[in-house]
């Protein structure tokens, strides 16, 4: 969420940021907003001034027994009661007004982000390993089916389009990937392992800014509660509400949780396999760092999100999304995408942000100076590390064999039981 008082310092740069992402310029209808929040805040502490200095002059009007005076000052003071609820409101809808109009703002992109439209504009950034082209190389539904372990007709029966039953070697190979990613994610990154709560808040989803633009996006759970669309959500509100000290920073999140996503938008786009699914799981990280380590910390995060796909061999290259792909509370964003021989092709199996203070400020999380002058807004990053599903998808195809069968990577056989090959002729 942006801060007005900051738009209204540099209001061009403001509207620069919006142009980037291909939307009109709004700081003078914000600061009009603002203005008449201002009016109103003002006039309606004007009113409680003016009732407080009646009140004493009722009392010394009393004590001169000057009842005339003392009735006079009675009937402003009743009609300044009359007027409060109307000053009242109009407080509360000024404000709300605005709150509301910088809620739906997406944030402004990094001074380094390169402008663009769409994905077309992205630019590559490096590649990991050669691309796979293998003769007849069939797509990872084309291979699970044929093995009978994934199994999208008994999905659908269950729950309709875009689920998936995984069976025997594929429920443990996805069960692999999620504990292999975990053990190098916090042995090795550093991170630590939460289990957060699947079901959140309006607020907590508000916080890192699902709510209120993408609520056809994500999944209602009763009255009060949300799916996580990932979770990023509970793990970065660990921090709502909060003040750190900042010798606490940075702190570092990860957790293996079921995510959940209506794909309102996604409409006729990969509706074979398990590319694109209502539910999936995903190894996610996050971090909560103060201003000035934000951009060291989000190569960082790259890094280890990298570390996963070299560690199981997948070629790979990553890209710099432009103004007009990037996420609405992103200021900058790497995608991870891995190479799919069955379609021949990159698609993204990681998405790795810095949303800077914007998060924050929805969530109210500040950390302490050391000297103690003063509380900042601290940054928060975010990215996949990696999705469980895709990388299931690419190790089906980079690893598929002439016999119908998928070698095993390396990393994986300690905890597919020692298992080096599945599926294949025979089954």
């Amino acid at each position: 969420m942006h801060d007005i008082r900051l738009i209204r310092e540099n209001p061009a740069a403001f509207d620069q940021g919006l142009r980037n992402r291909g939307l009109e310029p709004l700081a003078e209808r914000l600061m009009a907003l603002d203005d008449r929040r201002k009016e109103a805040v003002s006039a309606l502490q004007a009113a409680l001034e003016r009732r407080n200095a009646l009140s004493k002059e009722i009392g010394q009007a009393k004590a001169r027994k000057d009842e005339a005076r003392a009735q006079e000052l009675m009937a402003e003071v009743a009609r300044l009661k009359d007027s409060m609820p109307d000053l009242e409101k109009a407080e509360r809808e000024a404000n709300e007004a605005l709150e509301k109009e910088l809620a739906g703002l997406p944030n402004t992109p990094n001074p380094d982000v390169p402008v663009g439209r769409d994905e077309r504009d992205n630019v590559e950034r490096s590649r990991y390993g050669e691309p796979r082209h293998l003769p007849a190389a069939k797509q990872h539904f084309e291979l699970g089916e044929a093995w009978g372990l994934m199994d999208f007709e008994a999905a659908a029966k269950l729950s309709g389009s875009r689920f998936v039953v995984l069976r025997g070697e594929l429920a443990r190979l996805e069960r692999a990937l999620g504990q292999f990613m975990l053990d190098l994610h916090t042995a090795e990154h550093g991170y630590t392992e939460v289990a957060p709560p699947l079901l959140v808040r309006d607020e907590v989803m508000f916080g890192t800014a699902q709510l209120p633009k993408f609520a056809e996006d994500q999944f209602r759970a009763g009255s009060e509660h949300w799916l996580i669309p990932t979770a990023e959500v509970p793990l970065t509100n660990l921090v709502r509400e909060a003040i750190l000290s900042e010798d606490e920073l940075p702190l570092r999140f990860t957790a293996l949780t079921p995510c959940f996503r209506a794909e309102a938008g996604a409409a006729g786009k990969d509706t074979r396999g398990m590319l694109r699914q209502h539910q999936f799981m995903k190894c996610e990280l996050v971090s909560i760092t103060t201003p000035e380590q934000s951009a060291e910390e989000h190569e960082r995060m790259l890094a280890c999100a990298e570390a996963v796909l070299r560690r199981l061999d997948l070629p790979y290259r990553v890209v710099t999304l432009c103004t007009g792909d990037m996420g609405f509370a992103s200021a900058k964003t790497y995608d991870i995408e891995v190479w799919l021989p069955g379609q021949g092709a990159y698609r993204e199996i990681s998405s790795c942000s810095v949303c800077t203070d914007f998060q924050a400020r929805r969530m109210n999380a500040r950390y302490r100076l050391k000297d103690g002058k003063g509380l900042r807004f601290v940054h928060t990053l975010n990215g996949s590390g990696v999705a469980i599903g895709r990388a299931l998808i690419a190790i089906l195809e980079n690893y598929q064999n002439e016999d119908g069968s998928v070698t095993v990577p390396s990393a994986l056989v300690p905890y597919m039981g020692g298992a080096k090959r599945i599926g294949g002729a025979g089954r």
